[in-house]
Formats: C-alpha cells, sequence, structure tokens
C-alpha cells in the first residue's frame, strides 16, 4: 500500500469517526461506540471501502498506549488514598464475580477446559474483557443529578479507578500465563518485579517532573517528555518483564498523575489522541469484526455475555456495597452506577484477539455490551434516584 492510498484511508477513517462519533454523542451514546460502528459501516461488514493494514495496526497500538497513559493520568491519587478499605472490596468483588461468571459462561457455550488448556485460557479472557468499568457515563448522570459529591458517588467513582487498576493486573497476569512454558509462578515474579521497578523509578521520575515542572510550567516539553517516559515504560514492561505494554503506559500515567501540571499533560496527550491514534483505534475495532460472520450462536452468547456483563457488576458491587453498611437502595445504585463498559473492554479484547487467544468474533459481543450498558445505565440510576416510590431520607444526609 503506498502513501497515497494510506492518506485516503486515513481520511475516511478520521472524517468516518467523527461524524458517528457526534451521532452517539447526540444520542448520549459513548463517542467510542459511534467510532466502532463508523469501523463496521466502512469495513468489510458493510461498504468494505477501508481495510485492516500493518499499517492501521501501528496507528491503533499507538493509540492504545496513549489512551492507559493518560487514564493513568487521569487518576486521582489523593482521592483514591482517602477512599480506603470500603472502595477497594467493592473494586475487588466488582472484578472477581465478572471474571468467574465470564469465564463460567464461555465454557458454557464452547466446552470446558482443563487449567492451563487454550480452551480454558480463551474462557479467563472472556472473563477478564467484563472486569473492566467505565463511569464516565455514569459520572454526567451523578453530576446532572447533583449526586457526584455524595457518598455513593464517591464509592463509585473511586471503586471504578481501583477497579481499572486491578483490572489491568488481571490482564497483565492472563497475558503473561498464555505465553507457551510461561509458569503462573514466572508471570507473578515478572509482574511483582515490574511493579518493583516502577515504584523504585516513579519516585525518581517524579521529583525530576517536579524540578522541571516549577521551572518550565505548562510548556510543551513537559507534555513532550511525560509522553516519552510512557513510550518508555510502555517499551520496559513488555520488552523487559514480559508485562503488557499498555501496563507500562498505565503505570507512567499514574506515577504522573501527582504532578501539579497532570491535568495540563494529560490534555495535550488527549490532543494528539483525539485528532488521530484515539480515532484509528476504536475505527480498527469495527475494521477487524464482520458482522456478516455472525452466526446464531455467536448472536446468542452475545445476548447472554451482555446480560451476565450487567447483571455480575450489580452483583459484586452492589452486594459488597450491601455487606459494607450500604442501604439496600444505596447498594443497588453503586451496583448499576458500575455497569458501564469502555475503552478498557475493548483494549483488553483487542489485545486477547492479537495474541490468537480469543476469535474476532467477539467483538461483536463487546461492542454490544457497551452500547447497552451505556443506555441503560443513566436511565436506571435516575429511576433510582427520582422515582417517587423509594423512601425519602432526611435531606441532611446525602447518598
Amino acid at each position: 500500500m503506498d502513501s497515497v492510498e494510506l492518506c485516503r484511508e486515513l481520511a475516511i477513517i478520521i472524517i468516518s469517526a467523527e461524524v458517528f462519533g457526534l451521532l452517539s454523542e447526540k444520542l448520549n451514546i459513548p463517542r467510542v461506540a459511534g467510532e466502532i460502528i463508523a469501523g463496521l459501516v466502512i469495513g468489510p461488514s458493510l461498504l468494505n471501502v477501508v481495510q485492516s493494514s500493518d499499517f492501521i495496526s501501528v496507528l491503533a497500538e499507538l493509540g492504545v498506549i496513549m489512551l492507559m497513559f493518560t487514564a493513568g493520568l487521569d487518576t486521582n491519587m489523593s482521592d483514591l488514598r482517602e477512599t480506603g478499605l470500603k472502595a477497594l472490596l467493592i473494586a475487588c468483588a466488582g472484578v472477581a464475580v465478572p471474571l468467574v461468571c465470564g469465564t463460567l459462561l464461555y465454557m458454557a457455550f464452547y466446552g470446558f477446559g482443563a487449567v492451563g488448556t487454550a480452551q480454558f485460557c480463551q474462557g479467563i479472557f472472556i472473563g477478564t474483557i467484563l472486569t473492566a468499568t467505565s463511569v464516565s457515563i455514569t459520572v454526567q448522570t451523578l453530576k446532572e443529578l447533583g449526586k457526584l459529591s455524595t457518598k455513593v458517588g464517591t464509592a463509585i467513582v473511586s471503586a471504578a479507578v481501583i477497579d481499572d487498576v486491578i483490572g489491568i493486573i488481571v490482564l497483565t497476569l492472563v497475558i503473561g500465563t498464555n505465553n507457551a512454558g510461561t509458569s503462573i509462578g514466572t508471570v507473578l515474579l515478572r509482574t511483582a518485579l515490574f511493579f518493583v521497578f516502577a515504584f523504585a523509578a516513579g519516585h525518581f521520575l517524579l521529583k525530576l517532573f517536579r524540578f522541571l515542572d516549577r521551572k518550565w510550567p505548562h510548556t510543551h516539553r513537559i507534555s513532550v517528555m511525560a509522553l516519552a517516559v510512557a513510550f518508555l515504560f510502555a517499551f520496559l514492561a513488555e520488552y523487559v518483564f514480559g508485562v503488557a505494554d499498555i501496563t507500562g503506559a498505565y503505570a507512567a500515567g499514574v506515577i504522573l498523575c501527582q504532578l501539579s501540571d497532570a491535568g495540563y499533560i494529560s490534555r495535550k496527550v488527549d490532543v494528539n489522541s483525539y485528532m488521530i491514534f484515539s480515532p484509528v483505534f476504536f475505527v480498527s475495532i469495527g475494521l477487524q469484526t464482520n458482522i456478516r460472520d455472525i452466526d446464531s450462536t455467536v448472536l446468542l452468547f452475545s445476548l447472554a455475555f451482555v446480560g451476565v456483563g450487567l447483571i455480575t457488576k450489580v452483583i459484586g458491587c452492589g452486594g459488597m456495597a450491601r455487606l459494607l453498611g450500604f442501604s439496600s437502595n444505596d447498594a443497588l445504585k453503586i451496583g448499576c452506577g458500575m455497569m458501564t463498559r469502555g475503552e478498557v473492554a475493548l483494549i483488553v479484547a483487542q489485545r486477547g484477539m492479537a495474541l490468537n487467544v480469543i476469535d474476532q468474533k467477539f467483538f461483536s459481543s463487546v461492542i454490544l455490551l457497551i452500547i447497552v450498558s451505556s443506555i441503560l445505565t443513566p436511565i436506571i440510576l435516575k429511576m433510582f434516584y427520582l422515582n417517587k416510590s423509594f423512601p425519602h431520607r432526611q435531606p441532611s444526609v446525602q447518598s
């Protein structure tokens, strides 16, 4: 493919991503869902005017790294420290229940496999996809209702942040154990060594960047150097420690999120990501999915996948919240607020397909889950908060 052809395909990808992204926002659906649909439209599923290529795959990979870096940058460490044990336990339950149920769902459809077999690894990967939580829609809904800073709102946001951290660790372990000849003990050791390295290097980097931030506040050079650190961590994570590159990028973001200019860096990186890398990544998912190949079994699995994905978050997060002393009503709000899925679920699915662990036909299941959860979550939350049939609480107690 020559440069002229690449320019044509990039133009189609970016324009279609923007058009479908804007339409999704108008319908109160996450922009990423629209960008994926754009890939379905221009890809082999419908028009087939753009096809996935090595060049697009490389751009998409860079987009994933930048997305995970900004996710780390947007982490609020003070909130994370203040939430304490409750948010941690809610997040752990919100990872464990979907992971187990997603694995069992896959095996119920495609057969049970012994631990260590390809069948078992595929099931685990399907379960791992369900662990991720994306609360951007929930946050917006709680803002509109004036409930974001309440006890329930804080619990949802804090648990979601911890949820993503645990999800990335689970993904790292699953990817590591999928490599032939690699034992679980080796994977755990490599992962532990990486986090020891990240902690030690992060301590030094944070001091260095704080010095540079005082010397050159709000300058492009800070953002450029921060992005270089993200790519370096991504390289070291995979090349040296055998850990997923996105884990390295995420760790770099968490380290630098403690800078006073973290928000500025995130916005600058977002500009580059928003312009080309992020749309290419999400559109490429649609390009790799061919809905014409979906048979009745995959369709039935997708519907069950969506149902399990929604219910397990309510059971896991809501159930744990109830055990921790939240009222039944508040526990349901927390469970429903954690139902939404987004970028991280897509990244996990894409990683699984790149490693040939799962088939590309399962992308349709993930896309359906993202769209359904994004539509249902704000509707259900508003019903819980605005429905007069629920008992009124005293005005002085916010939840």
